[in-house]
């Protein structure tokens, strides 16, 4: 198992493979893409090809990520110049302890709820992936909720903003891993690694109507800052954290990986792939695996300047991100043109 992470200065860029408290630097290549590339038209593995690569300089990785060096970090992920070849999507309700959120979340009237055993969509999602979630190997699984957050571009770096529009309702943290994939020529997705999420969603919104859950997943998110390849996806735990005015406002212990989930890796990975037009050769897929505790489940609203802190257990250093609420404004109606 390796961690990787992406580096720039402004006019250059670099990978390196983290070695605690350092990075060293990979020669020859300056993204993870060009580097997996490499490693499907020369069939050797990743771990392999980055360790024979780690002859160039080595940073100190505390600087890097405290802001103290001419080198910051970047998304740990992209295709350099074509941020629409990148598609980032997810899952949800697959993990064991995201179901009471959701559940809440979609129920009008609670307590009537609770007398006439109301059911709503998302728990019936959730129970059948309890049922058929985690098929024998070799079968097909029931499909998952899927979601569409954008292309690369909605991919923000560790310390940069996650973005609430003007016209958003609300933004909301979702700590989450995300797979990261590579397809090949053939059409053949290959896995390159995991790295730690923050899938932004706007929870006000969709709690208004489920049918608003494609609308609320259009927002920013951010990713890193450390992919690893080769991580066991097995138990995993965490913690997030809502920092306000320097100080921790809100924290959680969070679960994933497989044994917390009803939903198998396998069976989440065929069910984003089954489509087509998702195995395109050259492209990049960051697909998020779901989360398991919300901080707008415990009623919390973020504001302008909160910080959020993502960390998972052997997925290496925190993920941060500070929040940024676009001033209210009028609606300004977006006028198309005709080119009749």
């Amino acid at each position: 198992m390796i961690h990787l992470v992406q580096i720039g200065d402004g006019n250059s860029r670099r990978v390196a493979i983290v070695d605690e408290p350092h990075l060293k630097c990979l020669d020859g290549v300056t993204s993870i893409y060009e580097l997996a590339q490499a490693c499907l038209h020369n069939g050797k593995g990743i771990i392999e090809r980055a360790q024979s690569l780690a002859t160039g300089e080595s940073l100190d990785y505390d600087a890097v990520y405290n802001g103290r060096s001419p080198w910051h970090l970047l998304v740990p992920i992209d295709k350099p110049g074509a941020p629409s070849r990148t598609l980032v999507a997810g899952t949800g309700l697959t993990h064991l302890g995201s179901a009471k959120d959701r559940q809440a979340m979609h129920e009008a009237d609670q307590a009537k709820a609770a007398e006439a055993e109301t059911v709503t969509d998302s728990m019936r999602m959730f129970r059948w992936g309890i049922e058929g979630g985690r098929p024998a190997p070799g079968k097909i699984g029931i499909a998952p909720e899927w979601f569409y957050k954008g292309n690369g571009a909605m991919l923000q770096a560790p310390f940069e903003p996650l973005n609430v529009p003007s016209f958003a309702e609300d933004g909301g943290e979702e700590a989450e891993l995300a797979g990261v994939y590579i397809i090949d020529d053939q059409g053949t997705p290959y896995r390159i690694g995991i790295a730690t999420g923050n899938e932004f969603s706007d929870h006000k919104f969709e709690k208004r109507n489920y049918l608003n859950l494609a609308g609320s997943k259009l927002r920013t998110c951010s990713l890193g800052p450390e992919l690893v390849v080769g991580a066991d996806f097995r138990a995993i735990t965490g913690e997030v954290r809502i920092e306000r005015d320097g100080k921790t406002f809100w924290h959680k212990a969070i679960e994933s990986g497989e044994e917390n989930m009803c939903h198998s890796l396998v069976n989440m990975e065929h069910h984003h792939f089954k489509f087509e037009n998702h195995r395109k050769p050259g492209d990049i897929h960051v697909h998020f695996f779901g989360a398991h505790s919300l901080s707008f489940g415990d009623g919390i609203e973020l504001k302008d300047g909160d910080w959020t802190e993502v960390r998972f257990d052997g997925f290496g250093r925190a993920l941060r991100n500070p929040v940024h609420v676009q001033p209210k404004e009028a609606d300004r109606l977006i006028e198309v043109h005709s080119l009749a």
